[in-house]
């Protein structure tokens, strides 16, 4: 897509979308369009939708109906993966790949050629300089969601899709990944976190709210209609 195209359309486009197992609607009749460059906070209580609703936007699920568009391409097509980065809540790495292998290969997974001082900034921010070399399908829950930060960092995108990313992070984690976020956002890109984490909101542009499927809330990321969806 020309930079031209990419620049007269949403972020994120999605239209009147549902997504169904079996006989139980997980989202129901969504729509919402994200611009470049917001911080969005997305909120609800546990079973409300919301991690269906990021994984449909990366491409993981496909909608029962309606339709997403990331920068005007369809959702999990290859144009949209290829500037979609995505941090799940449970990372996903190989047995066998140290830190730095694990980066290299998403680095040039994505045809970086010069990923080396990427990594190397990101190793040190979020603490993992001590452990470049090891394997980080044995680390804890907090030291594989900073590696799972890190891949997601170290590769080009457009579109930062997080969910749930604080848990399990120690202190100096959680500042670390804040200013990465802001970072991102202060580069023109877009950046989506699924969180209950209060600091994450107080930096957020807006706030999306999801109820039992459906859209509850867009608005300021503060307020009492905030606080409810959060519990």
């Amino acid at each position: 897509m020309s930079a031209q195209r990419q620049a007269s359309v949403g972020a994120v486009e999605l239209r009147n979308v549902r997504k169904d197992y079996g006989d139980s609607t997980a989202v129901d009749g969504v729509d919402l369009e994200l611009d470049r460059a917001e911080r969005v906070a997305l909120v609800g209580p546990n079973g409300s939708g919301k991690t269906t609703l990021l994984r449909m936007v990366v491409g993981l699920l496909e909608p029962t109906a309606g339709e997403i568009r990331i920068l005007g391409a369809r959702a999990g097509s290859l144009e949209a993966r290829s500037v979609t980065a995505y941090i799940p809540d449970q990372p996903v790495l190989y047995d066998d790949l140290s830190v730095l292998e694990h980066l290299e290969y998403v680095a040039r997974l994505h045809g970086m050629g010069s990923w080396e001082a990427r990594a190397e900034e990101l190793v040190e921010r979020l603490g993992l300089s001590e452990r470049v070399d090891d394997l980080p399908a044995r680390f804890s829950r907090g030291l594989r969601q900073k590696t799972g930060i890190a891949l997601a960092l170290v590769r080009p995108f457009e579109l930062l899709v997080v969910d749930e990313p604080f848990v399990g992070l120690d202190g100096a984690g959680r500042e670390a990944l804040l200013t990465l976020l802001d970072e991102v956002a202060e580069a023109g890109r877009t950046v989506v976190v699924a969180t209950h984490q209060p600091d994450f909101l107080s930096r957020a542009d807006r706030c999306v709210g999801l109820r039992d499927g459906s859209l509850a809330y867009d608005g300021p990321a503060s307020g009492q209609g905030v606080v409810e969806l959060m519990g």
